[in-house]
């Protein structure tokens, strides 16, 4: 049974919001996002700049994997170097954000178009070990050149404005904001910042797969063959897919290092957090950007929830507080997939046949 209305022009299919419902749900989630920073206390907040993080680094893997088909164990590599590159340019340059997240995007872009040439050939598992190889590269890289990156002491990071003060001094971002009665802190100017890059990285991902470049990462990734007789390039889409996927995840190491104020090399920017980036993306649902946000989402705000919901449960409860989350989050993903090997993707098209069929069933 369908899950949208019938489409019947092209412009109709490129549409974001089909109807007024999508409409009226986006404006809601507005309202909420808009006011979630004055009623979420400073453990939520933090939590919720963590999980927007993820959505940008999230719809970045979606591109490579989901829609071009090319796994990589080597996300926290590009992560690494946006993050040590916007480190970097604020302490040599006192580089402004707005400057040093596109830069901090274009060297992981660089990394990702050298590595581009490598997946033409290969697939797979072989391809994973090639990613891999690059993860491991990187922090070899970041950990010789201690005089730009302080080597396992970690660095901390800069973030500035733009501008400077009466003193001549560089205008630093956490300086609070005061807007009549309303403060801005730091955390809630990281906040909505990080909330318009997320949407943006969403938008993106979301025209992207609609348009003549995505629906060609798709087709090389079911079949590559048929697509270049069709005249589709697949190096051309799996370089552009590694790319643009590349450029959003330094992006994302970016938005981490400024929100972390201070980096170091390993961890996190090891296998295992490459691993929870696969993990988010299978969560939510291979092959659509809403996968990517779901399971960003619920990937890195249900794991403080689980901790709490622990403390309620017999036996649970005597474990710390890292091992209850540890555990039910677990055995939570398992059931989800189990239950719905979709992931939240596949919970939603249910939820939509069961409305779109009211009050009739099939």
């Amino acid at each position: 049974m369908p899950t949208r209305p019938l489409v019947t022009r092209y412009e109709q299919d490129l549409r974001l919001f089909e109807d007024r419902w999508a409409q009226a749900g986006l404006a809601l989630w507005v309202l909420v996002a808009l006011a979630l920073p004055f009623v979420a206390s400073d453990r939520w907040l933090t939590t919720a700049n963590l999980a927007l993080i993820a959505v940008v680094g999230a719809v970045g893997l979606m591109i490579l994997t989901g829609f071009a088909g090319q796994i990589s164990l080597g996300h926290a590599a590009f992560l690494a170097l946006g993050a040590y590159t916007t480190a970097v340019l604020g302490e040599r340059l006192e580089l402004p954000f707005w400057l040093a997240m596109p830069c901090a995007g274009a060297v992981a872009a660089a990394v990702g178009l050298a590595v581009g040439p490598f997946a033409l050939r290969l697939r797979g598992l072989y391809l994973a070990i090639v990613t891999l190889g690059i993860l491991f590269l990187t922090s070899h890289l970041l950990h010789s050149l201690p005089e730009l990156t302080h080597g396992v002491s970690g660095m901390a990071v800069r973030m500035y404005a733009g501008g400077s003060d009466a003193a001549g001094e560089a205008l630093r971002f956490s300086t609070p904001w005061r807007l009549g009665p309303v403060t801005l802190g730091f955390d809630r100017k990281l906040y909505y910042l990080f909330l318009l890059l997320a949407a943006g990285a969403a938008w993106l991902g979301k025209n992207l797969a609609h348009s003549n470049s995505g629906r060609a990462m798709m087709a090389v990734r079911d079949q590559d063959l048929a697509a270049s007789v069709l005249g589709v390039h697949p190096a051309r889409s799996k370089v552009l897919a590694f790319g643009v996927s590349s450029f959003l995840t330094g992006v994302a190491g970016s938005m981490f290092a400024y929100q972390q104020q201070y980096i170091t090399i390993e961890p996190p920017f090891d296998l295992n957090l490459s691993v929870q980036y696969i993990a988010m993306i299978v969560l939510g649902g291979v092959g659509t950007i809403f996968g990517a946000v779901a399971g960003a989402l619920l990937f890195v705000c249900l794991a403080p929830l689980m901790e709490t919901v622990g403390g309620w449960i017999p036996f649970v409860a005597d474990l710390s507080s890292h091992q209850r989350s540890t555990l039910l989050f677990a055995v939570g993903v398992c059931v989800l997939l189990v239950v719905e090997p979709l992931g939240l993707l596949g919970l939603w098209l249910r939820v939509k046949r069961t409305f779109a069929a009211w009050p009739f069933r099939y």
